[in-house]
C-alpha cells in the first residue's frame, strides 16, 4: 500500500494563493473594472488645506470646464445622506464624519468635494482646479499642549500610592511613543457599482460586513442590498477594519454619475484618510523591594483622539494589570480630543503601545538593582492573573525566557552599559516581555465535498497578509482527509457565510474552528452513507472506526476495507455532499493569553548616534502553531515592523495649520532590506485546549508587542543613556 498521507497542520506549506500573487493574477480593490456599456470612471478626493475653521467659498467652474469631467461633488449640492446609526462598523463615541453634509472643517485634509472624471488623469487635474475658501479657527493638534476632556477609564487595585512611599525603590519615568501610520502596500480604494438599489463595492478592507453596514446605513438602505468583495488584500495592520469616509464617497459619486466609480486614496491621502496608532503620553511610577519584587506601580496615560469621535485603544491598560505580579497598581487613561482625524488599531494594538513604557520601566528596575532583566522578571512573574483572578489557560513565559537566554546567548552579556564595542560600534543587548490577550468571536463556513473527490469551503473572512487562504486549506485538508491540492477555499464577500473581524489575531481561532466544524460534520455525513450503504466495503462497520485520508474512507484497524469519496458518491448518484460549519467561543473560566521574550543586539556609533540593529530573536508561546512558514512570515514581520516604531516611524505635523510635514514614503521612514538583520522565531510546544478546538492562541499580534521596548533597552545597555521618546533618534544619542 501506498504510505499515508502526512498531516496538513503542522507542515510548513507555501502559499496556496502565492501564485496568483507574484504572477499579477491576485485582483486587488482597484484592480476590479466593472462591466458596463460605458466603464468605469475615476473619482479624486479634494482635501481641506485648514485644520479648523468653515468652507466659506467654493468655486468649481475651472474643473467642470476640463474635457472628461462628469461632476464635482461637495456640501453645497451632495444630496443629503440620512446617516443612520451603525453600531457594526466599528464606530465611535462621537459623532462620525459625514461626507459633504456641511462645512464644517474638522482636520487638515478632510474630504469637502470630490471630482469624477473619465479618467483618473482629468479628475486629477480639474481636483487640482477646485478653489475653497475658509473662514480659519484656531485649532489645536499637539498632544503635549492640550487637555485632557472627559471621564478617564480607571483601574486599581490595593492602595498604591502609600505603597509607594513606603517602597525600598522608587522610580518615575515619562514615556512618549510617537503616532504611527500603517503604511501598507496597497492603497486603499473603493469600486462602486448601483444596479437599480442594489450596490456592489469592491473594496480595501478586513471585514467585508464592516462598510456594508456603514454604507447602509449612510444611504438609508437594507444591508442585503449592499454587497462587498474583497478577494485580497495588500496589508492593512487594522487600518483597513474600519469603513472610512471614501468609501461612502465612492458610492454616492456612482450613484450621482449614474457609472461605476472607482476611488484610489493617494499616499499622502492615507495619513488623514484613514486612522494610526495614536501619540501617547505614558507616565509610570514603580516601586520595589531591594530584591527587585514589585510592591506598586501606577500608570497615567494621556492620547490624542479626534474632537468628533472618542477613541480609547482597546488592552493599552491590561499590561500593567497582570503582567506582573503587582498587588498595588493604578491607573489612569485619559484622551485628548484634537483637531485631527480618529486614531484606529494598529498591530498589536494597546499591548504594543504599554510594552514599550513598562519593559522600558523594568529594564529601568533591573539596572537600578544590578539585577539581570530576565531574572527580575522571573521574580515577578505570578501564579495567576491578578487582575481577574482566573487562572491562566496557559502560560509558559518562564519557558519563553529560558529558550530564549540560551538561543540568543544571554550569558555572554555583559551587564555594564557601554561594556562592549566593535570599532566605533557600542555594542548592546536587551530584551523584553511581550503578550496578548487571546480573542476568539463566533463564524460561520459552508463546506462542498463535490463528487470529483474536491472540496469548497467559503467563508466572509479576508486575509490581509497572514495567509489565511493557506492555514484554512490546511485544517480542511485534514478534517476532510484530502490533500491540500483537492481543497479550495475561497473569502472576502457578503455573499458567503458570515466571519468576524480579520484582526486581533482572532482568525485562526475563530474561523479555523468554524471550518474544521463544518469539514467534520461533511465528514461524518461521508461516513454514515458508507455504512448505511450496502453496496460499500464499509457497510455495517462502526463509523467511529472509520477515518479518511487522502481522499479515502477505510476502517482504522484494517486500511485494506474502504472506498473513495469518489466511489462512494458516483455509487450514490450524488452531486456532492455539503454541511454548514458554524462555532461561538464559550465563557472560559481562565486568563488566555499569547506570551513572548524578545531579544535584539544592536550597534549604536559612537560618534554619529546612528542604531543599526545586528540580530533579533522572539520566542512565544502561542499555543499550537497551524502553518510553521505562515508563522515564521508573521513574526518577521512584526520585528521589521518594531524596528520601524522603534527606531524609525514617527509623524511630524506642522500645528500652525494641523499640516501633515512627512506624509509620503521619502520622509516617513519605514524599515527596508538595509534595516532588517538577522531575524529568528521560536515557537515553544504546546496548545491551548481551553481557548479552541484547533488549540491556537493567536500570533500575528503578539509577534509585534515586545520589540520596541527590546530594542531600547538594547540601545540603553550599549551607550548608558536612556531614551524614552519613540522613535530613537541619533539626535537623542549625540
Amino acid at each position: 500500500m501506498s504510505p499515508q498521507p502526512q498531516a496538513a497542520v503542522g507542515a510548513p506549506l507555501s502559499r496556496v494563493d502565492g501564485r496568483l500573487k507574484v504572477t499579477g493574477q491576485a485582483k486587488y480593490a482597484a484592480d476590479h473594472e466593472p462591466s458596463g456599456p460605458e466603464g468605469v470612471v475615476h473619482a479624486v478626493v479634494v482635501d481641506s488645506s485648514v485644520a479648523r475653521g468653515r468652507i466659506t467659498g467654493i468655486d468649481t467652474g475651472a474643473a467642470e470646464a476640463q474635457p472628461g469631467v462628469l461632476k464635482v461633488l461637495h456640501h453645497r449640492n451632495a444630496p443629503r445622506l440620512p446617516y443612520g446609526p451603525n453600531p457594526g462598523s466599528l464606530n465611535l463615541p462621537g459623532e462620525r464624519l459625514r461626507v459633504f453634509q456641511d462645512d464644517q472643517v474638522r482636520f487638515h485634509g478632510q474630504p469637502v468635494a470630490v471630482v469624477v472624471a473619465t479618467t483618473l488623469e482629468a479628475a486629477q487635474h480639474a481636483a487640482s482646479l477646485v478653489e475653497i475658501d475658509y473662514s480659519v479657527e484656531p485649532s489645536t493638534t499637539d498632544l503635549s499642549e492640550a487637555p485632557a476632556t472627559g471621564e478617564p477609564v480607571t483601574y486599581t487595585r490595593g492602595d498604591a500610592e502609600t505603597a509607594l512611599q513606603s517602597a525600598a525603590v522608587r522610580l518615575e519615568m515619562t514615556y512618549r511613543p510617537a503616532r504611527n501610520h500603517h503604511n501598507a502596500m496597497e492603497l486603499h480604494a473603493t469600486v462602486a457599482q448601483w444596479d437599480g438599489d442594489r450596490l456592489t463595492l469592491w473594496d480595501k478592507t478586513q471585514w467585508v460586513q464592516s462598510p456594508r453596514a456603514e454604507v447602509a446605513a449612510n444611504f438609508g438602505i437594507p444591508a442585503e442590498s449592499v454587497r462587498v468583495i474583497s478577494p485580497f488584500v495588500g496589508g492593512a495592520f487594522g487600518n483597513a477594519a474600519r469603513a472610512w469616509p471614501h468609501i461612502t464617497i465612492a458610492a454616492l459619486a456612482a450613484r450621482e454619475v449614474g457609472r461605476p466609480v472607482k476611488l484610489v486614496l493617494t499616499r499622502r491621502q492615507l495619513y488623514f484618510g484613514v486612522g494610526y496608532r495614536p501619540a501617547y503620553e505614558y507616565e509610570v511610577r514603580l516601586g520595589s523591594d531591594r530584591r527587585g519584587r514589585l510592591t506598586a506601580m501606577t500608570h497615567d496615560l494621556r492620547a490624542e483622539t479626534s474632537r468628533y469621535e472618542r477613541f480609547s485603544e482597546r488592552g493599552v491598560l491590561s499590561p500593567g494589570q497582570m503582567l506582573y505580579t503587582t498587588p498595588n497598581v493604578a491607573q489612569t487613561h485619559r484622551t485628548v480630543p484634537l483637531d485631527v482625524n480618529t486614531p484606529t488599531p494598529m498591530r498589536g494594538p494597546g499591548y504594543s503601545t504599554a510594552a514599550f513604557p513598562i519593559e522600558s520601566a523594568m529594564d529601568e528596575l533591573a539596572h537600578e538593582l544590578g539585577i539581570d532583566p530576565i531574572e527580575l522578571r522571573r521574580r515577578n512573574e505570578p501564579e495567576n492573573d491578578q487582575a481577574s483572578g482566573r487562572p491562566f489557560s496557559t502560560r509558559r513565559l518562564r519557558e519563553c525566557y529560558t529558550v530564549g537566554a540560551r538561543e540568543f546567548g544571554w550569558s555572554r552579556r555583559d551587564p555594564r552599559p557601554r561594556s562592549t564595542r566593535d570599532g566605533d560600534w557600542l555594542i548592546g543587548t536587551g530584551m523584553a516581555t511581550a503578550l496578548y490577550d487571546t480573542l476568539r468571536a463566533p463564524g460561520q463556513a459552508s463546506v462542498r465535498l463535490d463528487a470529483d473527490g474536491t472540496a469548497l469551503i467559503e467563508s466572509s473572512t479576508s486575509d490581509m497578509g497572514p495567509g489565511t487562504y493557506t492555514s484554512m486549506t490546511q485544517v480542511a485538508a485534514d478534517a476532510l482527509g484530502l490533500a491540500v491540492r483537492n481543497i479550495t477555499f475561497r473569502l472576502g464577500d457578503t455573499n458567503m457565510p458570515t466571519a468576524p473581524l480579520h484582526g486581533g489575531s482572532l482568525t485562526m481561532a475563530s474561523v479555523g474552528s468554524t471550518v474544521q466544524d463544518g469539514c467534520d460534520k461533511l465528514r461524518q455525513q461521508a461516513i454514515q452513507l458508507a455504512v448505511e450503504d450496502e453496496d460499500s466495503p464499509l457497510y455495517g462497520a462502526d463509523a467511529d472506526e472509520i477515518v479518511v485520508r487522502g481522499g479515502r474512507l477505510h476502517l482504522k484497524n484494517n486500511p485494506a476495507r474502504g472506498e473513495t469519496y469518489r466511489q462512494l458518491l458516483a455509487r450514490n448518484n450524488r452531486t456532492h455532499l455539503e454541511a454548514d460549519g458554524s462555532w461561538t467561543p464559550g465563557q472560559s473560566r481562565s486568563s488566555m493569553y499569547a506570551y513572548g521574550a524578545v531579544f535584539a543586539e544592536v550597534a549604536v556609533d559612537a560618534r554619529l548616534g546612528l542604531v543599526r540593529v545586528r540580530r533579533m530573536l522572539g520566542v512565544f508561546d502561542a499555543g499550537r502553531i497551524i502553518s510553521p512558514k505562515l508563522a515564521d512570515s508573521q513574526a518577521i514581520g512584526a520585528m521589521t515592523g518594531g524596528i520601524g516604531m522603534a527606531l524609525l516611524e514617527h509623524t511630524v505635523t506642522d500645528h500652525r495649520d494641523g499640516r501633515i510635514v512627512n506624509a509620503n514614503l521619502a520622509d516617513y521612514l519605514v524599515p527596508v532590506n538595509a534595516d532588517v538583520p538577522d531575524l529568528k522565531a521560536i515557537y515553544v510546544d504546546g496548545r491551548d485546549d481551553e481557548a479552541d478546538p484547533l488549540g491556537v492562541k493567536g500570533l500575528g499580534e503578539v509577534v509585534l508587542v515586545g520589540v520596541a521596548p527590546a530594542i531600547a533597552n538594547a540601545v540603553f545597555h550599549a551607550t548608558g543613556r536612556r531614551v524614552r521618546d519613540l522613535p530613537i533618534t541619533a539626535e537623542a544619542l549625540i
